[in-house]
């Protein structure tokens, strides 16, 4: 296995494939100002690949066949409309192996859940934000989820936009990590092993310092006996039964424990209050129920 991150794939040749996507720059680690790294395993064993798109990238790990990781920048200033009519595609950048296609969702209550949110990285003059619209349509940047649309759900795809009219007051832009927690007994489906838990923390500046906050999307089974339901759906070649959304403000610090990726600078920039006397997981969570249950800023002095 090669050291994480791994390499950017090398530059395909003309008129192959993978041209359309050949000469994209991704995301900027300096788009705050304060560098902000793209996250990476703490395990350096762990392959994964660096996919390059508009205004975001996608760190993929082949083996898991979906992301590890991706960031996307936001330019609050400069975001625009689109009326993109996308088709869900593989990457040719990246082997068939390494992705989950179609071939996972088809007939079956599983969605095609967009890691960076279509519209995040919709900015700059009208072919750029049109062709990041675009981008986002690539499985490499799909994960699956329940197909439940709840509360839970609303509120998760609703935090970017929250965060944004906030963090608009000292500087309008955002960088927004997400991917999915991947835990080495996730149930598998159709060869694809299935994150129950999905994360993600944003970074934007306070009066002028790096400030972040991180949060956790739950779909565990909301059973008695989730572990044996799970056994039960692998054994028979089902879904697995996935529960109601349950969306959470956590310390980034724990989100850095769960998912066992560095996440740079923003632990030490974080937000959200911690209990220093629990132990880092969901025992020191906050269950959101609305954006105004956010924590956000901390009262006193930035840092």
């Amino acid at each position: 296995m090669c050291a994480s991150p791994g390499p950017i794939p090398p530059d395909p040749s003309p008129g192959s494939p993978a041209t359309a996507t050949a000469h994209r720059t991704g995301y900027d680690e300096h788009f705050l100002g304060p560098r902000v790294p793209l996250p990476h395993p703490v395990d350096s064993g762990i392959e994964t690949t660096l996919l390059p798109y508009t205004h975001f990238t996608v760190v993929l790990r082949p083996s898991r066949r979906l992301a590890l990781a991706t960031t996307v920048a936001v330019d609050g200033a400069r975001l625009r409309d689109s009326d993109r009519d996308s088709e869900w595609r593989l990457d040719p950048r990246a082997p068939v192996t390494a992705q989950a296609g179609n071939e996972l969702y088809r007939q079956n209550p599983l969605d095609r859940g967009h890691l960076v949110r279509r519209l995040d990285p919709v900015w700059g003059d009208r072919a750029e934000a049109e062709q990041a619209d675009d981008d986002t349509f690539h499985y490499t940047n799909a994960a699956p989820q329940a197909d439940v649309f709840n509360q839970g759900l609303e509120l998760w795809l609703g935090l970017e936009n929250h965060l944004l009219e906030h963090a608009a007051r000292f500087d309008r832009k955002l960088v927004v990590h997400t991917g999915p927690v991947l835990l080495d007994d996730d149930p598998v489906y159709r060869g694809v092993q299935i994150p129950l838990r999905f994360w993600k923390a944003v970074a934007f500046l306070d009066r002028g310092e790096l400030a972040a906050t991180a949060y956790v999307l739950d779909q565990s089974p909301d059973l008695d006996d989730a572990h044996r339901a799970l056994t039960l759906a692998e054994a028979a070649g089902d879904p697995p039964p996935l529960g109601a959304f349950r969306t959470f403000q956590a310390p980034v610090a724990d989100v850095a424990a769960v998912t066992g990726l560095d996440l740079g600078p923003l632990p030490a920039a974080d937000r959200m209050p911690v209990d220093v006397t629990a132990a880092p997981g969901p025992e020191r969570w906050t269950r959101l129920g609305s954006p105004e249950d956010i924590v956000w800023r901390r009262e006193g002095p930035a840092g």
